[in-house]
């Protein structure tokens, strides 16, 4: 077909193979995933939960759906006599909303991480619609890079929250769940975790399990789950049903089917042992990028990582996080601009870049590899850089790592 999208299509496939992706939030998924997203389900409505459906024709879309939830309890561990699940909500902002309004009214309390250390916009954000609809006090990381259990505790007691949010998309250590059951317990809250950047390290065993402590458990598909960009909310059995209705007819109308059956296929992809493998060295890849990066002297956040990613300081090489995103994604390495903790620039234009190694690890890519991207980003980002010499080097580096569509 004579088209510009399909030539753009075909140019962004090679952009991702000549690229270094080092966005913690991208991933890259299965073929099997890509050929659900794209299959025939997106011809069909399907209103209504699963057997409960406002439109007729869906009985094989209930059997999918089933599967999905299905295979969400099997990847976790979970009992579906103890927990219900929910696959249809269109993004992790949606899930994030569905939960807060299933178990609570408008105006109430929510206790979460601010957006500046490491948080979410939907974790009650002032411009998010999450910080207009509830009442949100924030805690944050110490001076150190990382959550001090007893400030939250404290913090909590003061504010006395009808729920805890635990879950962060730029805290680079092991987040203990535990000690977050301890906090809501204390102020007598239900506590909700937004799983969604260490959901797939979660499942291969990388990151220990929220749920023997959570009362709800929200993740996006994609990120470390290597899934389509679509949400699950995961919640005790007695909270299942409110939030369902939060989602539909709530917030959403019909499901996307054709996501639901690509969430299906790369839940089933996790399932499978070499998932544990990929989990596990995505965190190898990312402790090793941050010990390489801290050896050529980069501030990394809290000395290092525990998890798929790092956030740097690049202002003691006088450059803003924009500038030094803009200077690496002209070589072919790409991160995200990102605020530090503390961070004295604004948002648009912060002091760091956060950097993560779900998608290289994906490709393929091992310690070896990472001591040699950090090698690049040390060389692109120095006064005197050839940026043309870099250019062809990293070339040459993903050509050994191409990934396959078809």
């Amino acid at each position: 077909m004579d088209s510009n999208i399909f030539k753009f299509l075909k140019e962004e496939v090679k952009r991702q193979n000549e690229t270094i992706n080092l966005i913690p939030s991208e991933n890259l998924v299965s073929k099997n995933v890509l050929w659900a997203l794209g299959s025939v389900l997106t011809n069909k409505y399907a209103e209504g939960k699963s057997h409960q459906r406002y439109y007729f024709g869906n009985e094989i879309a209930d059997k999918i759906e089933d599967e999905a939830i299905s295979l969400a309890l099997k990847v976790f561990g979970l009992s579906e006599k103890e927990w219900g699940v929910n696959v249809q909500p269109y993004s992790g902002s949606i899930a994030n909303l569905a939960a807060y309004l299933g178990v609570l009214n408008m105006g109430d309390k929510i206790f979460a991480m601010s957006l500046e250390h490491g948080g979410h916009l939907t974790h009650g954000h002032k411009v998010s619609f999450t910080g207009k609809l509830f009442k949100f006090e924030h805690y944050g990381v110490g001076q150190d890079g990382f959550l001090d259990y007893e400030d939250i505790l404290a913090q909590a007691k003061k504010f006395n929250p009808k729920l805890v949010v635990a879950g962060a998309t730029a805290y680079p250590r092991t987040i203990d769940f535990k000690k977050f059951r301890e906090i809501a317990d204390a102020v007598g809250a239900k506590l909700m975790v937004d799983l969604s950047h260490i959901a797939g390290l979660v499942v291969g065993g990388a990151h220990p399990s929220p749920f023997p402590y959570a009362d709800i458990v929200t993740t996006t598909t994609h990120k470390t789950l290597r899934g389509p960009r679509g949400a699950v909310i995961i919640s005790k059995k007695e909270l299942s049903e409110n939030i369902d209705k939060a989602v539909f007819p709530g917030l959403q109308g019909g499901p996307q089917l054709h996501t639901i059956a690509a969430i299906g296929v790369s839940l089933e992809e996790a399932s499978a042992s070499n998932f544990r493998e990929y989990a596990q060295q995505v965190v190898k890849n990312s402790r090793a990028l941050g010990e390489d990066l801290i050896n050529l002297d980069f501030s990394v956040v809290s000395g290092g990582t525990d998890n798929h990613l790092m956030l740097v300081d690049v202002t003691p090489l006088g450059l803003t996080g924009s500038e030094a995103g803009r200077k690496l994604e002209s070589v072919g390495i790409i991160v995200n601009k990102n605020m530090i903790p503390y961070d004295p620039r604004k948002p648009w234009n912060p002091s760091g870049i956060r950097i993560g190694t779900p998608a290289v690890t994906t490709r393929g890519m091992k310690e070896g590899e990472m001591k040699k991207i950090a090698d690049l980003i040390h060389q692109t980002l120095q006064n005197n850089a050839d940026l043309g010499k870099i250019k062809k080097e990293i070339k040459a580096l993903t050509k050994k790592f191409i990934f396959k569509i078809n």
